[in-house]
């Protein structure tokens, strides 16, 4: 069985940067889902905290994850237009089968 690596990114942003983060996301997001090994990529805004957003993302492997983070977008979008807008950052990956039992 074939196992599928998962990120689950919460951002915290910086008061009044909420909308020039999301923005940078849009762009973050048309260009990931162009990688080879990336699955899928959406975000969330938070709706009781309009400042909380998560972003779920979904790789082949946790190599296809390494690549990404190295790639032109993520270092130009990400760490130069994305992290310094925000106030906290967490990170977390988990791996799920591609083929989960089905339900009795």
């Amino acid at each position: 069985m074939t196992s599928i690596f998962n990120v689950v990114a919460r951002y915290r942003t910086k008061p009044g940067t909420t909308e020039e983060v999301l923005g940078h996301l849009e762009k973050m997001a048309a260009q990931t889902r162009e990688e080879p090994g990336n699955i899928s990529y959406e975000f969330f805004r938070g709706v009781e905290d309009d400042r909380k957003i998560v972003i779920l993302e979904s790789y082949h492997t946790a190599e296809d994850f390494d690549v990404h983070r190295q790639s032109q977008h993520f270092l130009t979008i990400g760490a130069i237009h994305i992290i310094p807008e925000l106030e906290a950052r967490t990170v977390s990956t988990y791996v799920t089968a591609n083929n989960p039992a089905e339900a009795p």
